[in-house]
């Protein structure tokens, strides 16, 4: 029987905490516990502010503690398109935001002493085609330039060197990037803000808010709250409670399966160096080893839109044996998804409207971006200079006829795995 619930679970379940009273006023409303919210939430605490989080399943339940636990800050346009979209200024500003942003989440896991399994293993890109391999190559080049970053790429020749597989031409490996627990890293984020007095209401959501002369009321499903700041940190799991919000997120699923125990040698074969691997398909799917290097995590887009989804398992495990087909019929113990938001930039974006700060998109690449923008949310709210962001311009745009349910995502896949599929037959 497989688990539907995430294997980072067994180690670190979201808890249900103790309801205590919902204080009536307070410096800082802040909507969703997860990484975003609880890194807005240390930051405005430690700086003298009585802060609320609040989250209408148990902290962490969402993306939080469902994700692959990559540590990679992805970007999905490169330099090209986003100085094409906004300029060479903000380009180049978001670009170097990534490398920032993940070096500030390893300061915070060794400063908070978090044990979150937090190795810096490197990522490996698979290209799909040739031509994705110059691509990937010439991407290589534009990282060594702007970031100074140890990047290279991987020719196909040498690319058992990174992965047992002889299914990708080549690609890219870079070093600045690595794995966690995510489970475990929220834990620890959740004890940090606790500790520095946040009070946090699980399973408790926000209803609404209206702007008054004081900041805001903010409904609760436990009462009414008066806050001076309130910031939005829902990102996939924004519901009708900010509608202008829902309107420009699109709740995506991310699904991922976990392979039962495997050898140490066969571990060794399959992924020799440990690393974090993704591909360059544009059904994107990612994989890596356990923390402990027992097993092989294998994640990619699930086009459902309701139902627990067994076709999504199947086409996974697939997958997974393209990569690595001595895995074609190997057992499978866990397979879980959760709501990555995307938006019509594909970009993450940090913002205020009508007074309430919002940190939300993070386009599968929440690990490092939400807790990078949870902050400097808060920064903003204390009107702190370090809270100036490459991120934070216009809000998204919202999606036309498109207003909660993504009805449209089993076609935009089916076209998606089209396109892969006329990829490669053209190589």
């Amino acid at each position: 029987m497989i688990s539907t619930e995430p294997y980072w679970w067994e180690a670190a379940p979201p808890l249900s905490i103790p309801q205590v009273p919902v204080a009536k006023a307070c410096d800082a409303v802040i909507v969703g516990a997860g990484y975003t919210g609880l890194s807005a939430a240390i930051t405005l605490a430690r700086a003298g502010r009585s802060v609320q989080v609040f989250d209408k399943l148990r902290p962490g339940e969402g993306a939080s503690t469902r994700n692959g636990g990559m540590a990679s800050g992805s970007l999905r346009p490169g330099l090209g398109e986003l100085t094409r979209t906004f300029g060479e200024e903000r380009a180049k500003g978001i670009l170097h935001e990534s490398k920032l942003a993940r070096e500030d989440l390893a300061r915070f896991i060794r400063d908070e002493n978090i044990a979150c399994d937090f190795t810096l293993t490197g990522r490996f890109t698979g290209a799909d085609s040739p031509a994705a391999y110059e691509r990937l190559a010439r991407e290589a080049d534009t990282l060594r330039r702007e970031l100074g970053i140890d990047v290279r790429a991987v020719p196909r020749a040498e690319q058992r060197d990174y992965l047992g597989t002889d299914l990708y031409h080549g690609g890219l490996a870079r070093d600045d990037i690595g794995g966690l627990h995510p489970a475990k890293l929220h834990r620890g984020m959740l004890e940090a803000a606790q500790k520095a007095g946040v009070v946090v209401h699980g399973e408790t959501a926000v209803l609404g808010q209206v702007q008054n002369g004081d900041g805001f009321a903010v409904s609760t499903a436990r009462g009414t709250v008066q806050a001076r700041s309130v910031i939005m940190g829902t990102n996939g799991y924004t519901d009708g409670a900010d509608k202008w919000l829902r309107r420009r997120l699109v709740p995506v699923r991310s699904r991922i399966i976990a392979t039962a125990p495997l050898s140490g040698n066969l571990m060794r074969q399959l992924m020799p160096k440990g690393v974090m691997c993704g591909d360059t398909r544009r059904l994107h799917y990612y994989f890596r080893p356990s923390p402990d290097g027992t097993r092989i995590l294998y994640g990619g887009r699930d086009g459902n839109v309701a139902g627990e989804g067994n076709g999504a398992t199947a086409l996974l495990k697939r997958g997974l044996a393209q990569v690595f087909p001595i895995l074609a019929d190997v057992e499978l113990t866990h397979s879980w998804y959760g709501h990555v938001a995307m938006n019509r930039d594909m970009i993450p974006r940090i913002f205020t409207r009508k007074g309430t700060g919002y940190a939300v998109g993070y386009c599968g690449s929440g690990v490092v971006w939400a807790p990078w923008a949870g902050r400097k949310a808060a920064l903003q709210v204390l009107q702190a200079d370090e809270g100036q962001s490459a991120l934070d311009f216009r809000p998204p745009s919202a999606v036309p006829m498109f207003n909660g349910t993504p009805w449209f995502m089993p076609g935009v896949f089916a076209w998606l795995r089209l396109r892969d599929r006329l990829d490669r037959i053209g190589k």
